[in-house]
């Protein structure tokens, strides 16, 4: 295999996220690639917003507007740097994840998308689809699924 130029990584911030971000920093590293780090959001006003994280509790790191997802990439570049990757680009896109990150690959000529597993064994996941399936079935390039959830 041949080695890769450009590596796509999603996050939302979680933990799981952020794992998949060090494999692929690790990985963009190696192959001396550009990594790109992206976080997708929806522009949500701060009543909407809190209402929504009160219904989804756990799930509320979902949420994100602008100003959270800056923080968010931060965060995963130091981590991205500390794994080894060199050469880095941050991109906060608004949407849904797998379209924002599909969208992503095209617009970079991404040769890989790596994604965490988190959601990909989980009945939610199985009915209404996951970012790790969903990505890996629409993409045109090579997707590596990480293995992030304990």
């Amino acid at each position: 295999m041949s080695a890769y130029r450009n590596v796509v990584v999603g996050t939302d911030g979680s933990d799981s996220s952020l794992r998949a971000v060090e494999k692929a920093a690790a990985l963009s590293g190696d192959s001396a690639a550009t990594l790109y780090i992206a976080c997708a959001y929806y522009p949500a006003d701060s009543k909407a917003s809190s209402q929504d994280a009160d219904a989804l509790k756990d799930d509320a790191y979902q949420i994100t507007g602008s100003a959270p997802t800056q923080e968010i990439l931060r965060v995963a570049r130091e981590r991205a740097v500390a794994a080894g990757a060199s050469s880095i680009e941050e991109r906060p896109v608004v949407g849904n994840p797998v379209d924002s990150l599909l969208e992503l690959v095209g617009e970079v000529k991404a040769d890989l998308l790596v994604v965490g597993n988190r959601g990909l064994n989980s009945l939610t996941g199985r009915l209404l689809g996951s970012v790790p399936s969903d990505a890996a079935r629409k993409a045109r390039c090579d997707v590596l699924i990480v293995h992030t959830t304990h």
